[in-house]
């Protein structure tokens, strides 16, 4: 116990080890659906089911445990949502690209992240976003899980043409459950009861249960499927090829933008950033991130980076490495425990997405709205994160609008070097991402 103490620096950062614990398995249980979601989103892609829930679980296990023994933060790593669904619908369905090659794209991407975290390239970058941006990616990521809780408890369902949006069944069992949910985690964190969020996910999955809204695990175990058919099968030559490289750029930049305002998100929430805006030591996540990217496509999986779940475990008390090292080891058991993981529905861990949007907000109050050259990049970044469902798209529109608006207000001096790289690199990205 002493030496994990001291290894994790868990008394240094005001935490506890039941509390990095509790935050542990609180991250896991709001993510845990990417066991099945993220097989369930390749399999249009040509990856078999079975051998990508297994591929699923070791990026997770990998990538969590180099955050959390070496970056020791409490960011969990699996693969990206958003990254999956691009690469099977719109790179391997629209576009005719195979997944070998697909996966091959994302193999040099991690390589490349690795080569610049080296030279210390990513870090200077992300020294040179202004605060304001910093802030508002937190703001954003937390209406974006807001959004994601929304629909997928289906409290709010997608509207028709002129009304994108609207209520869901506020009536049916499934949505009954799911509010029940958010006024049991609502309850229990306004009387700050320890482990509020994981309380909550639990209890009203039993209820869902109960309720015959999801149905009972078929198992509580089941034995892990082989990888084999799809380990290391990137197609690397593919992927360097004239069609496939603007799709290499495409990924690179995406998962380039959405580890940079995720981690920095994460780490306002969590007290990590110094008086400057900036988090110490930001090469160490960095590298975890570039490394277990790189690893994703030998599993056979897509993009793995920081999940903005992690919030949950954040808000639970997690503040060191611990917390991932336990999302490690929770993800470890479900490849043996994945028909009972697998069953926790979404009107269990939605209500938690949506409370912890909530917690995610507080940032917002250190922009300065008086000065429209911060808070028109900042506004764009919060609200084109949520209503475009892509994390990417609001933080290169933030980058692009920052000197934009410091030029016309004559103010080119505030605007560092490295945001005119990230400008640069927004530009690409809106030019080479596949709209349709």
């Amino acid at each position: 116990m002493n030496a994990l103490l001291h290894f994790f620096q868990i008394e240094a950062r005001g935490s506890t080890f039941r509390r990095e614990i509790l935050a542990g398995l609180t991250t896991f249980t709001t993510m845990s659906y990417i066991i099945v979601v993220n097989p369930a989103i390749l399999k249009t892609a040509g990856i078999p089911a079975g051998p990508s829930m297994t591929a699923t679980i070791l990026a997770a296990v990998c990538g969590c445990l180099l955050m959390g023994l070496y970056a020791n933060r409490p960011f969990a790593v699996a693969p990206y949502m958003g990254e999956n669904a691009f690469i099977a619908f719109t790179v391997c369905l629209g576009l005719g690209i195979r997944w070998q090659t697909a996966l091959g794209a994302i193999f040099v991407a991690g390589l490349a992240f690795i080569v610049l975290t080296i030279l210390r390239l990513r870090q200077r970058l992300v020294e040179s976003i202004p605060a304001s941006l910093r802030y508002s990616f937190a703001v954003g990521i937390g209406l974006f899980l807001t959004f994601i809780g929304l629909t997928q408890t289906g409290i709010v369902e997608l509207g028709v043409a002129g009304a994108p949006v609207k209520a869901g069944a506020l009536t049916s069992a499934p949505v009954l459950v799911a509010i029940f949910g958010f006024l049991l985690i609502g309850a229990l964190v306004i009387r700050k009861a320890p482990g509020a969020i994981l309380i909550g996910i639990i209890t009203t999955a039993l209820v869902a249960f109960a309720a015959h809204v999801a149905p009972w695990p078929a198992a509580l175990v089941g034995k892990p499927v082989t990888v084999a058919p799809i380990f290391a099968q990137m197609d690397i030559r593919g992927a360097l090829s004239p069609k496939a490289l603007p799709i290499a750029l495409t990924i690179f930049i995406m998962a380039f933008v959405d580890t940079m305002g995720t981690l920095i998100g994460l780490s306002a929430r969590a007290g990590f950033l110094d008086e400057n805006g900036n988090l110490p030591q930001i090469e160490r996540p960095m590298m975890a991130d570039a490394i277990a990217t790189a690893l994703s496509p030998l599993f056979g999986t897509t993009t793995s980076g920081a999940f903005v779940e992690s919030a949950t475990g954040i808000e639970a008390g997690g503040r060191t490495g611990l917390t991932a090292v336990v999302v490690a080891a929770c993800f470890a058991v479900s490849a043996f425990a994945a028909p009972f993981v697998s069953s926790i529905p979404a009107q269990a861990y939605g209500p938690a997405l949506i409370i912890v949007g909530l917690f995610m907000l507080a940032p917002i109050t250190r922009i300065d709205f008086t000065d429209y050259t911060e808070s028109i990049p900042a506004f764009a970044v919060v609200s084109l994160m949520c209503f475009t469902y892509n994390i990417a798209v609001g933080i290169t529109a933030g980058f692009l609008l920052y000197p934009f608006c410091k030029l016309v207000d004559g103010r080119m001096r505030e605007v560092k070097t490295g945001l005119w790289v990230l400008a640069a690199l927004s530009l690409l990205f809106f030019l080479f991402y596949p709209y349709k």
